[in-house]
């Protein structure tokens, strides 16, 4: 097993993925559709600089040796000639595979073949693994499974980051960096609504941040290797592929102040942001939330902490994460009503050395001085954000 090379995720990972917007119907027309609307939008000059293939783009079967093979019809052009397309616009190319005999979607995976994959990927210009957990284990733990993985691409002559997808069953945060791992799923899969009932797929936007929150997993995040509470939902709704392709009702898209949720407590909590809507429709006002250089420079943060909740009541929720220059510090109106939201830096990750601060909304850039008290009226479901570094 080999330790996470730090320099190659030294903040979390930001990108694109398939599988929201797409589902198992992707083609590599959809991989270059998406690869130039991150340039043509400004997200690639935003950070977003991974492009990453999820599952279905292989064929049925692997070739004699093994190897995987790009499904012919939807991939005509193959994996290494799709990388170069990626990476002649500036971008990083990502690919799917799973720790099993199969995806979750039946094809072809990777356990037993770890280093012949390995060495394919880095042979066709891959350089993010996301590797999902579904098919035959073939009576191996994760560590074992992931770690043997982890093994192979150390051995490759390339720098590939590692996206462990293990759904957080065997609690990957205590071992997920010791496997080589860049970032770990901490929770079931991400779905866009706000909450799920008990036997739906998935969990919504609120109910992800709920589990966050009891989860003791901050102190394995940091540079090199994050929590992450799956891909980004901002812009999806009933009509988003993955929305059909799972066994959750999904009756209307996230509302603004639910997506405004969603990404700020995604860049509170300093997790890999991999947009997952069909970037060919990005409307200006997504496209200006996820592009917030406030919020991103959060996520982004040479510190890499992860933020964690200060107060939690049943409609008012206080949060905040450490920063180098002071802290971020958001208030969550998890109700149904209007509230006003108040809390002292003395109750938050703020440094508290000085006796003014210095108060910036996230949202709106307003900047102004405080002695410590912040406080907003937020709207339902919405979340005030502000940077607070002491003067």
């Amino acid at each position: 097993m080999t330790d996470a090379d730090a320099t190659l995720a030294a903040t979390p990972p930001m990108g694109w993925n398939s599988w929201n917007a797409h589902s198992c119907a992707v083609t590599e027309d959809d991989i270059r559709a998406a690869a130039d609307a991150l340039v043509e939008t400004g997200l690639r000059d935003a950070g977003y600089e991974y492009v990453v293939v999820d599952d279905c783009w292989m064929a049925d079967e692997t070739d004699d040796a093994g190897r995987l093979v790009a499904d012919s019809e939807d991939f005509p052009s193959g994996m290494a000639a799709l990388a170069d397309y990626v990476h002649d616009r500036g971008l990083q190319f990502g690919l799917y595979s799973s720790a099993g005999s199969h995806t979750c979607q039946g094809y072809p995976a990777t356990l037993g073949r770890e280093r012949l994959h390995a060495e394919q990927f880095a042979d066709w210009g891959v350089d993010f693994l996301k590797y999902d957990n579904c098919g035959d284990h073939c009576g191996r733990d994760a560590v074992d499974r992931y770690g043997a993985m982890g093994e192979a691409l150390a051995a490759v002559d390339r720098d590939i980051v590692y996206s462990i997808c293990e759904w957080g069953q065997s609690n990957p945060w205590e071992w997920g960096r010791n496997v080589g791992g860049h970032c770990w799923r901490v929770t079931d899969d991400a779905v866009a609504t706000w909450h799920t009932v008990d036997d739906e797929f998935g969990l919504g936007i609120a109910d992800i941040i709920d589990r966050v929150a009891v989860l003791d997993i901050a102190a394995a995040h940091g540079p090199g290797g994050y929590n992450d509470p799956d891909m980004l939902q901002v812009g999806n709704g009933p009509d988003s592929a993955q929305s059909q392709h799972e066994p959750t009702d999904i009756e209307r898209p996230l509302s603004d102040v639910e997506n405004r949720t969603h990404f700020a407590f995604w860049c509170l909590l300093g997790a890999p942001l991999f947009v997952g809507t069909d970037l060919t429709g990005l409307s200006q006002d997504l496209l200006d939330l996820l592009t917030n250089e406030r919020l991103l420079a959060i996520d982004q943060d040479p510190l890499g902490l992860q933020g964690t909740p200060d107060r939690r009541d049943p409609t008012r929720e206080v949060w905040s994460k450490r920063l180098a220059d002071g802290a971020a510090v958001a208030l969550w109106n998890r109700g149904e009503e209007q509230a006003e939201i108040r809390t002292h830096v003395d109750e938050t990750s703020v440094p508290t050395a000085g006796e003014r601060y210095s108060v910036l909304d996230c949202w709106t850039g307003e900047q102004w001085e405080s002695f410590g008290e912040l406080s907003a009226t937020v709207e339902p479901r919405d979340t005030a954000v502000f940077r607070v570094t002491p003067t």
